[in-house]
């Protein structure tokens, strides 16, 4: 599991993430294996908590030449990206299934949850896919709630947004056994 979150103060834009890679309940050291969670695709930067074979398949998938040009700026291009991340996924590996956490809903789920940060804002993808835009701060993974509560708390203090951001990842790793690592924060001027 993982803690990442996004941050927008005074004209910058944060995006940080926990280091902590973990196999089940194995987990590793920092010093035996660095899991950064955050990458990017063009100008945009991705933070992703749940599987980590989601890296591998992004990895993948953005070598195409097609996707050299992407650009993730609104809801609406980033919920055809993931749209079209999902079919492609089902199509193309044969290991990934139509999952759904209830038998009731109607919808696909990704079974991870994902940030994203770029000059024109932060953006979180649910595991169904829909899209939002965030305008001061939101955080995802099983420290999220730890996060959220820190960067709350901090917002209207006089700390900077990657001084939030890295005190709010901080929080999770202290206070939630799925987080670890050092925070690993990026900064847009915007």
């Amino acid at each position: 599991m993982t803690v990442a979150a996004t941050v927008f103060k005074k004209n910058r834009l944060v995006i940080g993430a926990d280091t902590l890679f973990s196999f089940g309940d194995t987990c590793t050291p920092g010093d035996n294996h660095h899991a950064s969670k955050i990458f990017t695709i063009n100008d945009t930067y991705v933070a992703g908590s749940g599987w980590g074979l989601y890296d591998n398949i992004f990895q993948d998938i953005l070598s195409d030449k097609k996707n050299k040009k992407l650009k993730l700026h609104d809801e609406k291009a980033i919920f055809k990206f993931f749209n079209d991340l999902y079919f492609t996924a089902k199509e193309k590996y044969s290991y990934v299934n139509d999952q759904c956490n209830s038998k009731d809903s109607p919808f696909a789920d990704l079974d991870s949850r994902f940030l994203l940060a770029n000059r024109k804002g932060m953006f979180y993808v649910s595991a169904n896919m829909s899209v939002h835009k965030f305008e001061r701060y939101f955080a995802i993974g099983s420290g999220c709630d730890y996060a959220l509560g820190a960067i709350h708390v901090l917002y209207d203090s006089h700390f900077s947004a990657k001084e939030i951001c890295q005190k709010a990842i901080l929080a999770a790793i202290d206070m939630n056994v799925r987080c670890g690592g050092k925070p690993e924060i990026y900064e847009i001027d915007l």
